[in-house]
């Protein structure tokens, strides 16, 4: 347990984080192509020796890249990539989707950059509030209250603490979001299954990550979110059976700050 704890949502946030007939690309970056989660038990992919050092395996490793933690994000650009009318009203619909979700509940699974996969229930209460609970024998629960990110470990009784405007998390927990002009768009796809549109952060000192977040192409719910790290390890989490009528309890997005008082 203990790589798991020295290998981390947010940011989302859901932190992704969208049929169509098949669109001419504007991009800035190689846009992947949708596909779905590995199969439990395949290999991960390999990656060239040239690349960068091998990441911690283990949930921690996919926790940390997926929220960018221990990094301070930089106000996007002033313009974004230049998309044709139809992209442009891809992403506006996206906006549209991830602003209309006030609440919402349902499954997920986490595929970390070394492969591993872990499963478990989410609950999202706009703004900001979101809580991730991994299944046994996972003992992590991640929770967002509107301000801050707690990732705790109930087997180690500990609890570490982050901003939540410091992770990808603030972009599907906010009230209301417009991606063209409220982030940095530099790809946008869309097929008979999904409508993918990738944002890109920069970060002054550690580098450049990137959210991509897929949406049903026929009914645009959020079905997956891949987050980049500056080191260009990816973590994935895919969702299901989403509930978007029944208001969460309150009491699942509270952080006991007193552990931060000593």
């Amino acid at each position: 347990m203990a790589g798991v704890r020295q290998g981390l949502l947010v940011g989302v946030m859901l932190m992704g984080a969208l049929a169509l007939s098949e669109l001419a690309i504007a991009e800035t970056i190689p846009l992947p192509t949708p596909a779905p989660l590995p199969k439990e038990g395949a290999a991960p992919p390999t990656r060239p020796a040239a690349s960068a050092p091998s990441p911690v395996s283990g949930l921690a490793a996919g926790l940390r890249s997926l929220f960018n933690l221990d990094k301070e994000a930089e106000a996007p650009p002033a313009t974004t990539a230049a998309f044709n009318p139809t992209q442009r009203a891809q992403v506006d619909k996206v906006s549209s989707y991830l602003s209309s979700v006030a609440q919402m509940a349902g499954n997920f699974v986490q595929v970390g950059p070394d492969g591993s996969r872990v499963k478990g229930e989410f609950y999202m209460q706009k703004p900001g509030k979101i809580r991730f609970e991994y299944d046994p024998p996972s003992p992590i629960e991640i929770i967002a209250d509107g301000q801050s990110v707690v990732v705790r470990d109930r087997k180690l009784a500990t609890q570490d603490l982050y901003p939540l405007s410091q992770t990808p998390l603030r972009y599907l927990l906010s009230d209301r979001i417009d991606l063209l002009r409220e982030t940095t768009v530099v790809a946008v796809r869309a097929d008979d299954v999904y409508v993918t549109v990738i944002i890109e952060e920069r970060q002054a000192l550690i580098g450049t990550s990137r959210l991509m977040m897929m949406l049903g192409a026929k009914d645009y719910q959020l079905k997956q979110w891949t987050v980049t790290d500056p080191q260009g390890y990816d973590t994935t989490v895919a969702v299901s059976n989403l509930d978007t009528s029944k208001r969460p309890d309150p009491g699942l997005f509270r952080i006991d700050y007193t552990r931060y008082a000593q």
